[in-house]
């Protein structure tokens, strides 16, 4: 249940970001680029999206980020390519890209939920956790009121812990 409603709070997220334009006339090719990529990937009727134009996406955000760091649509972009590589299964990119944003940008809107997928990357792709627990951990202290505060208490208390080990403990409470 909770990574469903990740896998939907990160495409809500990526949809609606979808539309962000810059001013700078400089960026205009880049920026096309990207956005035909979005629109072949976001807006066909296809279920299955196709990796390659997910991979070539996600450098192409990655690229921008690097040549416009100052550019309101870096973090964003960082953000989107983050969220690529999360579910291109490729978790050392996904962390790489979380630790740029959250380093760089740290007045970005999406960092709490960053920090709360970083932790949830180190504990459901790598099995680190000890990492995902620092993570949890923090975002807990850090964002006390977030929609994903209880999320995050969820998970540092069954970090480790298999299903079936969980319905178990469910059952006896």
């Amino acid at each position: 249940m909770l990574r469903i409603t990740i896998a939907i709070i990160i495409s809500v997220v990526i949809i609606t970001s979808c539309n962000n334009t810059s001013s700078s006339k400089n960026n205009t090719v880049t920026l096309t680029q990207i956005n035909s990529l979005e629109n072949e990937l976001f807006n066909s009727e296809v279920l299955t999206p196709d990796m390659i134009k997910a991979r070539q996406l996600a450098t192409l955000y990655i690229e921008y980020a690097s040549i416009y760091p100052k550019d309101t649509l870096a973090p964003e972009f960082l953000f989107k390519a983050s969220d690529i590589y999360m579910n291109l299964s490729n978790p050392q990119k996904t962390i790489s890209l979380f630790d740029e944003i959250l380093t760089n940008y740290p007045a970005y809107k999406n960092t709490p939920t960053i920090l709360f997928l970083k932790g949830f990357v180190y504990e459901d792709q790598l099995n680190d956790y000890e990492n995902a627990r620092i993570c949890y951990q923090s975002f807990i202290e850090k964002y006390p009121e977030s929609d994903f505060a209880d999320d995050a208490i969820v998970s540092l208390n069954n970090l480790g812990k298999s299903p079936e080990e969980m319905i178990k403990e469910f059952e006896t409470k």
